[in-house]
């Protein structure tokens, strides 16, 4: 059974689609990345797919049925708005949330105090929302999402507003969630976070699906055209390898090399090693950042074109 699967599902305001004729499948325990641009659908994705607009065309399925209202008590939500009732406590924000989901006061306390415990803030349990940081509210929110134990829960931008710290900190728990078998959604603009947490991904661009797949097989789809070399000396070299080079970053003592279609690295690293002590030479994959670039760039210079 998979926990989540959209068919040819689309949305519309007026004449804006907003999402069109979308599908994907989340397999059991894994992480996947919904990505795309701002304004491509992906928050409108996530609003019908725990009810709070019905699309249009096509089909939600959740826990292997079509999505009824029943199924929230199994979906944790993290929103990319926060949503903390500025006056109200912390700890009364939890416990409220929780019970919403059918957990008793008793546990929901509980497991809120356990769960800030964990995440460094209990001692602003008693406070005031808007006595809190920005960060600290999104932990907060966290907390929320996940203290009535889902199945599946779904993270819009869930490291927004957080220090490198903190980012570390849901990270490792998120990582510890799908240890535990849960599936998760992550819709994020950090490409790096998604390197290192997603299994498979979805790359949506104006409504539209336009690349999907693990992020083994995707990357693999780019190849390694991506050179890095650490040198002493003359970087002179890049100049003497128009041939060979697309684009490059020279940072003086490192360069990042995107070579052409076909290009030979070792022809590279020979006339690299002409002027310059090389020590490092490394062929890499791309980085997501990269592919997210080299995949919604074109589409959006057409669409830009087409406008005119």
């Amino acid at each position: 059974m998979q926990p989540v699967e959209l068919k040819n599902v689309s949305k519309q305001y007026g004449n804006f689609t907003a999402v069109d004729r979308l599908s994907f499948t989340i397999a059991p325990g894994a992480i996947y990345g919904l990505l795309g641009p701002n304004g491509a659908g992906k928050t409108s994705t996530i609003r019908m797919m725990i009810g709070i607009t019905v699309p249009d065309t096509g089909e939600v399925r959740m826990f292997g049925e079509p999505f009824r209202r029943e199924h929230l008590q199994r979906i944790g939500y993290l929103p990319e708005e926060r949503g903390l009732y500025k006056k109200m406590k912390i700890l009364d924000q939890i416990v409220f949330m929780a019970e919403l989901h059918g957990v008793s006061a008793a546990d929901a306390r509980r497991r809120g105090l356990a769960w800030c415990e964990r995440l460094q803030i209990a001692d602003w349990a008693m406070k005031k929302a808007e006595e809190l940081s920005k960060g600290m509210q999104q932990k907060i929110q966290f907390i929320t999402a996940l203290l009535h134990d889902p199945e599946f829960i779904i993270m819009d931008e869930p490291f927004a507003g957080l220090d490198p710290v903190n980012s570390t900190l849901l990270k490792d728990v998120l990582l510890d969630l799908k240890k535990q078998g849960r599936t998760i959604l992550f819709s994020t603009h950090r490409m790096d976070q998604v390197e290192k947490l997603c299994d498979d991904i979805c790359l949506v661009n104006h409504g539209k699906s336009v690349l999907q797949g693990t992020m083994r097989d995707i990357k693999a789809s780019f190849g390694r055209n991506t050179v890095q070399i650490d040198y002493e000396g003359d970087g002179t070299f890049l100049e003497r390898a128009g041939d060979l080079v697309q684009s490059s970053n020279n940072y003086g003592n490192s360069a990042e090399i995107h070579l052409k279609p076909g290009a030979d690295a070792q022809q590279l690293l020979r006339l690299a090693a002409q002027s310059a002590r090389i020590s490092r030479f490394e062929i890499m994959e791309p980085s997501l950042e990269e592919i997210f670039i080299a995949t919604v760039g074109p589409a959006e210079e057409r669409a830009q074109t087409a406008a005119k």
